[in-house]
């Protein structure tokens, strides 16, 4: 079974930092492409940050150069660095994690944590 856990989620005022976590089970983390998703209220959840296996990283065009996603895979951790935060970027954080088994089908499985709120706020 397939477990990830986001954490550091909170509030923070206009301009500041958070740095959000993903832990997962199994070397997940190490072995697939992960990503980080946001969801705000009413909207749809939206893809903000992807990782390869291999490690480069591609963003939205809404947090380019605020959001960095690496990951530690000696540890088997996501990370999403979170910087000049804006109002805007309040939302839910999933953590995800695509994970291909040739043997059964559709072969491809989609995994998510339970979010972590950030909320940005004066």
């Amino acid at each position: 079974q397939v477990q990830l856990v986001e954490t550091g989620g909170g509030l923070v005022q206009p301009g500041g930092s958070l740095r959000l976590s993903c832990t997962a089970s199994d070397h997940i983390i190490s072995r697939n492409a992960m990503a980080w998703y946001q969801q705000s209220p009413g909207k749809q959840r939206e893809l903000v940050a992807a990782i390869t296996v291999g490690g480069a990283a591609d963003y939205a065009d809404s947090v380019k150069g605020r959001f960095t996603i690496s990951r530690d895979s000696t540890k088997n951790v996501l990370y999403l660095q979170i910087n000049s935060l804006r109002p805007e970027d309040t939302a839910v954080y999933y953590c995800n994690a695509r994970v291909i088994d040739s043997t059964r089908w559709p072969y491809e499985f989609e995994y998510w944590g339970q979010g972590t709120q950030v909320t940005v706020s004066q």
